[in-house]
This record gives structure tokens, sequence and C-alpha cells, in this order.
């Protein structure tokens, strides 16, 4: 059975800095591609980051480039986004992906393998 569980999140200032963390169970974590994405209150999910299965071709959404950095530690099977400079529309749960495919995670959120359950970032101005 595959797990991702998320864990970071949390309430910060504008200005501030966070690291979310993924741990990934039940897969070859080094065979996948991993993702975060974000969804705000009644808004649709959207992509912020992927990392492919070695780290290297990082993506980021335009909203969050110069802020976010994803990184994986393959030997611990976890995924990390360390987000600086946060902004009030940051805000959402976060949720961590893995897909076979880095170009499906980078395409949006249909048909991805796999999901975590989301962690909640609140930014307050």
């Amino acid at each position: 059975q595959v797990q991702l569980v998320e864990s970071g999140g949390g309430l910060v200032q504008a200005g501030d800095s966070l690291r979310l963390s993924c741990a990934a169970s039940g897969l070859t974590f080094s065979s996948y591609a991993m993702g975060w994405f974000r969804q705000a209150p009644g808004k649709e999910r959207e992509f912020v980051a992927a990392i492919s299965w070695n780290g290297g071709i990082p993506a980021y959404a335009d909203s969050v480039k110069g802020r976010f950095t994803i990184s994986r530690a393959n030997a611990k099977n976890t995924v990390y986004l360390s987000m600086n400079s946060l902004k009030p529309e940051d805000t959402g749960v976060y949720y961590c992906a893995a897909d076979s495919s880095l170009m499906k995670l980078r395409a949006g959120v249909h048909g991805i393998d796999y999901w975590g359950q989301g962690t909640q970032v609140t930014v307050s101005s």
C-alpha cells in the first residue's frame, strides 16, 4: 500500500519560511518523479513544483520561482519543499504527489499515480 505523508505545515507570517516534508512508503521511491501541489479555499488544485527521480530537472510554477525549492533524499524516501518569502497568497493545503512521469506532474493534477493527504499552510499578512 502506497502512502505519502506530508508534514511541516503551519501558521506563519508573510516573509517567513517553512519546509514541508513528504515521506513515502510502499513504492520504489527512486523510480518516481515527485511533486507538490496546493489548493487554496474555493480554488482548484494547482501545480507548485516537481523533481525527477534523480533530483535533477526541477520545475516550478511561475508564482513560486525564486522563492520555493524542491529537493529529495532517495535514501530517506522523502521529498522536501523549502518555502521562503511566503506570501498570503501561498495559503492553502499542500499535497505531495508521485508519478512515474515527470511530464505528467508538470502538466497538472489529472491521472497522477499517488497523492498524500495534504498539510495546511497559512500565511498571515
